[in-house]
């Protein structure tokens, strides 16, 4: 959330106190920092895209309320990425007892330790300053998770050290605690095993935590936010009805709902460049962005495909990536000095991409084939948006005495405008797809993306072998 700023100076509880410092729990943190970015126009959120009119506002709320919340999504659909992001609505520096391990605020010290020491040395205990990206935890729920890993077990090496077992300050503490004045989430709740889950209810509703055998109790000050996936996350799944009631609010998530948001998603996520790389950055045309945007939505809607699984906003990431990738080999191997990615690039896209769809039990053994169809219905629907009434006779004409062009995922633009020669209204098509300034490889972008529009459209032949595509009349 912008630059980091230098800790401020008390160093003392007395200085803290000189300085007006206010107490405030994590949870009005929060909700004060929300309320000012909401009333200046400000991005809660930054870096979110496509939930601004459904899943944002039902998390201001929930957040608003003071609740801790559960979101509730398929893989893939950012669930992860909104939970990090609220860490950016706490105070950018917070105060707490020089050496606690759970970060107690001077004035209302918790821990044995801490109570004991402001006792001792009141206005001159030391403090410490915690920046809000210290002040959140989190953990992958699996199945070999701890009750000793979350809330905290007996430390036999404090033991040894002369503590007797009843000494609170022989317990080493969890996860859960020592994010204590903070955030802390638990992606996959349900794959916890239910003792564990169990262990999380005083969390959550008492805000205290229970060690064993031992009488402590520690006044937790923390929100606490989990992921699930929907399928799970059901009585008759692998979560307690105790541990539900317990989340003050429930949030579903989704994928993008428009071909904008998943647009802008990729353009976010994809790393089409690599710093320090002697090759500059590959150029995607917007329309090639667009066919994996479709692409990505008509495999997520496909009846072929296992819908309870869904199709993750990663796969859209990597198609746009692999075709970035492709246009640099091609640039590498011909020597080309500026890497364009063309319609040749997508094909590498469905091998690549197969990992990440699980495909219904019918499907299998034609994986290949349904992303293959799905990868052409996506550059027509494409070609239909983005060149519907241009004039293409222009380009058709070159193939009407049966000439053929050669094309292929190492044929150079510049070749493949040659093989083509002079095509009557190539700026307009140029213009109708958005290209500003004309270099070859854009050239050979655009006239390449026609071929293959007319070829779906059945207006033109086309023989694709490996590595080369021929299209003729």
């Amino acid at each position: 959330m912008g630059n980091v700023t230098n800790a401020p100076a008390p160093t003392t509880l007395a200085d803290l106190r000189a300085a007006g410092h206010v107490h405030r729990t994590v949870k009005a943190e929060i909700r004060d920092n929300l309320l000012a970015r909401l009333a200046a126009g400000e991005p809660a959120f930054p870096g979110i895209v496509g939930f601004d009119e459904t899943v944002l506002p039902e998390v201001e709320r929930a957040l608003l309320a003071g609740h801790d919340l559960v979101l509730l999504g398929e893989r893939g659909q950012g669930k992860t990425r909104l939970i990090r992001t609220i860490s950016g609505l706490l105070d950018e520096w917070t105060p707490y007892v020089e050496g606690c391990e759970i970060n107690d605020h001077p004035y209302a010290p918790v821990c044995v330790r801490c109570v004991r020491l402001v006792d001792f040395e009141g206005d001159a205990t030391r403090i410490a300053w915690r920046h809000r990206s210290d002040r959140y935890g989190e953990k992958l729920a699996t199945p070999d998770t701890s009750v000793g890993d979350l809330i905290g077990d007996v430390d036999p090496i404090k033991v040894a050290e002369g503590r007797t077992l009843g000494d609170p300050e022989t317990v080493h503490y969890g996860l859960v605690p020592r994010t204590n004045r903070g955030i802390f989430s638990i992606n996959e709740l349900p794959d916890l095993a239910e003792r564990i889950q169990v262990a999380l209810l005083n969390v959550l509703e008492e805000r205290d935590i229970q060690v064993r055998g031992y009488r402590l109790r520690l006044p937790l000050d923390l929100l606490l936010v989990a992921s699930a996936n929907p399928e799970d996350y059901t009585n008759r799944g692998r979560i307690i009805t105790p541990l539900k009631d317990r989340f003050g609010a429930e949030v579903r998530t989704h994928y993008p709902l428009r071909l904008e948001d998943e647009l802008a998603l990729i353009r976010q996520e994809a790393v089409l460049g690599w710093p320090g790389s002697d090759f500059a950055a590959p150029v995607i045309p917007d329309h090639l962005l667009e066919i994996v945007a479709r692409f990505t939505r008509l495999v997520r809607d496909s009846p072929q495909v296992d819908q309870r699984s869904g199709v993750s906003a990663r796969f859209a990431v990597a198609g746009a990536e692999t075709v970035a990738a492709s246009a640099v080999r091609r640039a590498a191997v011909t020597g080309e000095s500026q890497a364009v990615a063309r319609v040749c690039d997508l094909p590498a896209v469905v091998p690549a991409s197969r990992g990440k769809v699980e495909f219904e039990a019918a499907e299998e053994g034609r994986e290949l084939e349904v992303l293959a169809h799905l990868l052409r219905k996506a550059t027509a629907d494409t070609f239909r948006a983005r060149l519907a009434g241009v004039d293409l006779t222009g380009l058709q004409a070159r193939f009407d005495e049966g000439a053929t062009v050669e094309t292929g995922d190492l044929v150079p633009a510049a070749d493949l405008l040659e093989r083509l020669g002079t095509v009557p209204g190539l700026a307009a098509i140029l213009r109708r797809l958005g290209v500003e300034e004309e270099s070859p490889g854009l050239a050979a972008a655009a006239l390449e993306f026609a071929l293959e529009g007319l070829h779906l459209n059945r207006r033109l032949s086309k023989d694709a072998l490996p590595g080369r595509t021929i299209y003729g009349g």
